[in-house]
């Protein structure tokens, strides 16, 4: 943060603050809507899906990584009811897969970018952004700032400042814990959602 603000200004905090705080707010409201509709679908009670994944988001939280969340997402999909033949295979395949939370800040990235460049990207320039992270985001490594490498990649694709990446750089630990988390959400939540796909109750299902 020192190094954004002796290389923008001080003037530079005001439009981070919005970003980071606009981060947050989309990410909760991404949880809340996607989330809750698909465990709806899998017909598990949402107050119990919170007390069971509080412990895996709490870690994602706090470690900024959702590999080291694994032992405790398996746990908690173990006491949802979710057969292990479906948790054991869904869950490491969703830590690749499944990186909602980052995909939501790489798109957001991206934009932000694009604004503050003053570059006005047209609807189908944003289109192939939203495609392309999409892709991309696909295998992005669980540890912390492994999103600024794919940016990285992006911005050099569509043109977008490489030097956005320092100013980026400067906030992620602000925002990389609650990414983070909806990453580790997004992990538990698939299982229940394949297996009722699949004619299991999660929450009655036998291990």
């Amino acid at each position: 943060i020192a190094s954004t603000v002796a290389s923008n200004g001080s003037a530079a905090l005001g439009g981070l603050a919005k970003f980071v705080a606009t981060a947050w707010a989309a990410q909760v409201a991404f949880g809340l809507a996607v989330f809750g509709v698909s465990l709806w679908f899998a017909r598990v009670p949402l107050r119990r899906f919170v007390a069971e994944a509080r412990e895996p988001f709490l870690v994602g939280f706090a470690t900024t990584s959702s590999a080291a969340a694994l032992p405790q997402t398996l746990e908690c999909l173990d006491r949802l009811g979710i057969p292990q033949r479906i948790a054991g295979l869904v869950t490491p395949l969703s830590l690749t897969l499944n990186m909602t939370g980052s995909c939501v800040h790489l798109a957001m990235g991206a934009l932000f970018t694009a604004q503050a460049a003053r570059i006005d990207l047209t609807l189908a320039q944003q289109i192939a952004i939203l495609a392309t992270l999409k892709v991309t985001s696909k295998g992005v490594a669980g540890i912390p700032r492994a999103n600024l490498v794919i940016l990285s990649g992006l911005f050099a694709t569509f043109g977008l400042p490489a030097e956005a990446i320092a100013v980026l750089l400067g906030i992620d630990a602000l925002i990389d814990p609650v990414r983070t988390g909806v990453n580790v959400l997004g992990h538990a939540v698939a299982a229940p959602v394949i297996a009722r796909w699949e004619g299991a109750n999660p929450s009655t299902a036998s291990h």
